[in-house]
């Protein structure tokens, strides 16, 4: 007994809580679950039924209790300094982190090494490449989406303008002989005139604003940019149609037109260049007071009547101007008439076509033909009319309507047909140019415009026949004409200083 008293026995104690598994004493049916600490892991028993609790990994105390498992600081465990690089580490709940100092990267190995050299300026070079291609694609897809959109709209623009029936009329014309029409895009008359500067702007009238511009081939031109498009749906079908027309009149006394662009809001038309101003200029102008001769005059209204014949005549279909005028009446390089300006004219309707009959009345008072105005029907009767105004103008170098004057005397086509009545014509010609022929040759003129000015479009005559009659007026006069000063193809050194080269309407 003595020898057993002594004895020392050695024992190992395993324990578990309860008989249950972790998985059911969390559901808590029976006992309460012994785990309280928030840190703290269940562990199911090895040696038999139940469970025991450890304190999660970087954590240590009991977890058995309620704030039993504290965070254990790696940074500070004596003799074992968790980072390979002093005062590098950062304790963190539940374990620590080592990062690399400044100018070092991380190894496979868990150390710091420094950055190899070039390393920074390679990174830089890579984010700068990667803005800069971001910014590249982000400009290409809007340069994309914006030539899209630009597109768009001038296919919209090119067939609202009837460009769709141009271009058929274009195709079916293509081997039809002295044909030359050019549809030019908006940047090529931009480069022509400056980008539209108004140092180029040669004259602004009611149908629109004249350039002059300079093609690439060296061509200058006049490009005329039309003030509004036709709000009419008939209108905007048939200005492809007319435009083609007007491009195939070939004639001495019109104005050619070399082609359009359509791709634009409203339309641009581009004509040949005509450098000496106006009729209008030439009889009104600052210098008006220099003599223009008769037979310069007679020229003038001659060749005026005869590009109007044919637009009435020859034309196919007829063309009817619409706006016939001194301002309309370009004069070339020699003098010679050109007419101009086709923004309102229609092509010649049938003569029951009452789908012809205009909404609105355009031309310029003073020249407008009356029954036309009561009627609402352009014929080329209206052109007659006006042209009778502008012959007016050449006996007279009055104004068609001058608004300064008296009531009675407003209207030179109203004065003149007052005079004529009265027998009083003599008072309203030119002094200047009653010496150069007879008076007889001087009341023939007068009684063909009288004859143009009839209130009834059926008793004028037509535009050939005025050209006939003047015709022989200039041959009549010819003989008795002692002035030269403007032949055939010359231009007088009395006149030429008075054109305004800077004016073209």
């Amino acid at each position: 007994m003595g020898d057993a008293a002594g004895m020392r026995l050695s024992a190992v104690l395993d324990w578990a809580v309860d008989n249950r598994t972790c998985r059911d004493a969390k559901r808590g049916k029976t006992a309460a679950y012994a785990c309280l600490s928030d840190n703290s892991e269940c562990v199911d028993s090895t040696n038999g039924p139940g469970y025991l609790c450890n304190c999660s990994k970087g954590y240590q105390g009991n977890p058995y209790i309620l704030g039993g498992c504290q965070d254990i600081n790696e940074c500070e465990v004596k003799g074992k300094y968790p980072c390979p690089i002093a005062d590098t580490c950062i304790n963190t709940r539940g374990g620590y982190k080592c990062p690399c100092p400044a100018h070092k990267r991380g190894t496979a190995d868990g150390t710091c090494e420094e950055y190899k050299s070039g390393t920074l300026w390679q990174v830089a070079i890579g984010v700068s490449i990667g803005v800069v291609m971001l910014a590249l694609g982000t400009s290409c897809t809007y340069a994309i989406q914006e030539k899209r959109r630009l597109a768009v709209i001038k296919t919209r623009h090119f067939r609202q303008h009837g460009g769709q029936l141009l271009f058929e009329e274009m195709k079916k014309s293509a081997n039809k002989q002295g044909i030359s029409f050019t549809l030019f895009t908006r940047q090529e008359l931009q480069e022509a005139t400056g980008d539209f500067d108004e140092r180029h702007v040669l004259g602004k009238g009611g149908n629109g604003t004249v350039y002059r511009g300079t093609l690439r081939d060296g061509t200058v031109v006049a490009i005329k940019r039309c003030r509004v498009a036709g709000e009419d749906e008939r209108q905007q079908r048939e200005f492809g149609r007319e435009t083609l027309i007007l491009s195939q009149i070939n004639h001495k006394n019109i104005v050619k037109l070399y082609g359009c662009c359509l791709e634009v809001e409203v339309p641009m038309l581009v004509y040949q260049f005509i450098p000496n101003g106006t009729l209008y200029q030439l009889i009104h102008g600052a210098g008006a007071g220099a003599v223009v001769p008769f037979a310069a005059r007679m020229r003038i209204a001659h060749e005026t009547a005869e590009a109007l014949a044919y637009l009435h005549s020859m034309a196919s279909p007829p063309i009817i101007h619409g706006d016939v005028k001194s301002p309309n009446i370009l004069l070339d390089e020699g003098y010679g008439a050109k007419v101009s300006d086709f923004g309102a004219s229609s092509l010649a309707p049938a003569p029951a076509d009452e789908a012809h009959l205009v909404t609105f009345v355009q031309g310029t008072c003073g020249y407008l033909d009356p029954e036309y105005m009561q009627t609402c029907r352009l014929t080329e009767k209206s052109d007659v009319y006006s042209f009778g105004v502008v012959l007016l103008e050449l006996l007279t170098s009055r104004k068609a309507l001058n608004l300064a004057a008296p009531d009675d005397e407003k209207s030179l086509a109203a004065s003149f047909l007052s005079a004529a009545r009265e027998s009083r014509l003599d008072g309203l010609l030119d002094e200047r140019i009653k010496s150069e022929v007879r008076a007889e040759t001087l009341e023939r003129v007068a009684k063909l415009a009288k004859m143009c000015l009839e209130m009834s479009g059926e008793r004028r005559p037509c535009m050939r026949e005025v050209a006939e009659e003047l015709d022989r007026i200039r041959k009549m006069s010819s003989s008795q004409d002692p002035c030269k000063l403007l032949g055939e193809g010359e231009a007088p050194h009395s006149i030429v200083d008075v054109i305004d080269r800077s004016t073209y309407s």
